[in-house]
């Protein structure tokens, strides 16, 4: 039976409205899939074009959860673009993912224009460090941890459903994010590893990562690590398990898309 891999994980569908992202990931699939495809000159991935086409589109009414957006972040800057294009989204009943690493002005203005759609929205913010250090380096044009946690304790407080998405893990250290945020879920936390860092990182060209970086996330993501932690929190209904960890330990991996959101 065919499994079920990436966003397909989380949602039937999914929607962007531009290419490129301000957050500039070093290890980020959708930069290396863009070059791959020659979408955009990815020495200008930050600095995102707009899609028109995915503005204008038309969207109905569909069985499973649509995410928004699956290749780009939302930042402040694009606002005018953001609450429309939700606006249309959740207009004809869908439920909508919105995944991002939030900046605290984006997520107060979507919960603050959407209160009649909390039923609908589940937000999941990327934290994947606890340390700002470690987030600069990893996601340099990306929120601090501080700001992340801001939007998520904002959304709680509003009265939307929150989960966070610690994929990729980028220190050994991911206990200290759950441990501080884990108050301010209402769904869930995913666990997941960096997906094929050493291509990745080359084709986004970024393949002198510095020691420290390059030996952390490898020694990190080894098996008998993965172990660990999934032994230190399979008894946790909050922690949920991404692909890469799920063949690790050998759970069954989803094979239908939007069931394992």
């Amino acid at each position: 039976m065919k499994t079920i891999s990436g966003t397909k994980e989380w949602a039937g569908s999914n929607e962007n409205i531009m290419f490129g992202c301000r957050s500039s990931c070093l290890y980020c699939y959708a930069k290396s899939m863009s070059k791959r495809h020659k979408k955009i000159d990815i020495d200008k991935w930050h600095e995102p074009i707009i899609r028109q086409d995915q503005l204008e589109k038309k969207i109905g009414k569909r069985k499973k959860t649509i995410m928004f957006p699956s290749t780009h972040d939302l930042h402040p800057e694009h606002l005018c673009y953001i609450i429309p294009s939700l606006e249309k989204l959740l207009a004809p009943g869908n439920n909508v993912l919105i995944v991002s690493k939030p900046h605290p002005e984006v997520i107060r203005t979507i919960c603050n224009s959407f209160p009649q759609y909390k039923d609908q929205i589940l937000f999941r913010f990327t934290i994947g460090s606890g340390y700002d250090r470690v987030l600069k380096f990893w996601e340099p044009g990306a929120p601090t941890f501080e700001e992340r946690g801001s939007a998520l304790m904002y959304a709680w407080d509003s009265g939307f459903k929150t989960s966070i998405s610690c994929e990729p893990m980028l220190d050994e250290y991911i206990g200290d994010v759950i441990h501080a945020l884990k108050g301010f879920v209402t769904d869930s936390i995913w666990l997941g590893k960096m997906n094929d860092p050493t291509r990745r990182l080359k084709i986004n060209g970024h393949s002198n990562i510095p020691t420290e970086f390059k030996e952390g996330i490898r020694y990190w993501m080894n098996d008998d690590n993965i172990w660990t932690l999934y032994y230190r929190y399979k008894e946790d209904p909050m922690i949920k398990w991404k692909e890469s960890i799920k063949k690790i330990v050998k759970l069954d991996l989803a094979t239908e898309k939007g069931l394992d959101i």
